[in-house]
């Protein structure tokens, strides 16, 4: 659980005390590969803390075509927050893409933590708002760049994800054929 400390002390500071009650309501869970942390048109009811595996967020189109909106790696929080948050339906699945261990609070709990550590309301919105910026940053190229470029800031963006999930996923997160990236890998090569 020392990677979940690491990481909500980048946000803020915290005594050993609200430390010690944060790990207190963790509880680790392991999701085998293609399992669901949460599914759509079910309410999120727990928020996730990655340490070890790969999740992403996908849907299903209106030609029940499966679309990957993103992944989430390691030291990363994993929720719905829409859902989470307003009680609503999700529209997403949340799916690990390989075996994933995790650190999961209840909705119960992440109220309680709320409501208990003075300053917890503030780091949990500066880590929100790094991950709304990281997804901004990264669904934002592949909106207007080709096939090829997209693949290779990717690449960038994520060194340790690119070799460790199926190309199926990352073609339908760059929006283009299985074929057409299997292309494009044997190009750059």
């Amino acid at each position: 659980m020392k990677e979940l400390v690491n990481y909500i002390l980048q946000f803020g500071n915290l005594n050993q005390q609200q430390i010690d009650l944060i790990l207190s309501k963790g509880e680790e869970r392991d999701i085998r590969k293609e399992n669901y942390f949460a599914e759509a048109g079910k309410v999120a009811a727990e928020v996730g803390f990655i340490i070890d595996g790969i999740m992403r967020v996908c849907y299903y189109d209106n030609k029940g075509e499966e679309i990957t909106k993103y992944f989430i790696e390691e030291n990363n929080l994993v929720v719905d927050l829409e859902s989470f948050d307003n009680g609503i339906c999700s529209s997403c699945y949340v799916q690990a893409v390989t075996d994933c261990k995790i650190i999961v609070f209840s909705k119960k709990d992440w109220q309680e933590l709320l409501d208990t550590i003075i300053g917890w309301d503030t780091i949990v919105h500066k880590i929100i708002s790094k991950a709304l910026i990281q997804k901004v940053a990264r669904r934002s190229p592949l909106v207007s760049e080709d096939a090829t470029t997209r693949y290779l800031s990717f690449m960038k963006m994520f060194p340790n994800v690119i070799n460790r999930i199926p190309l199926s996923y990352l073609a339908s997160y760059l929006g283009i054929t299985q074929s057409s990236l299997s292309r494009i890998r044997k190009n750059i090569r």
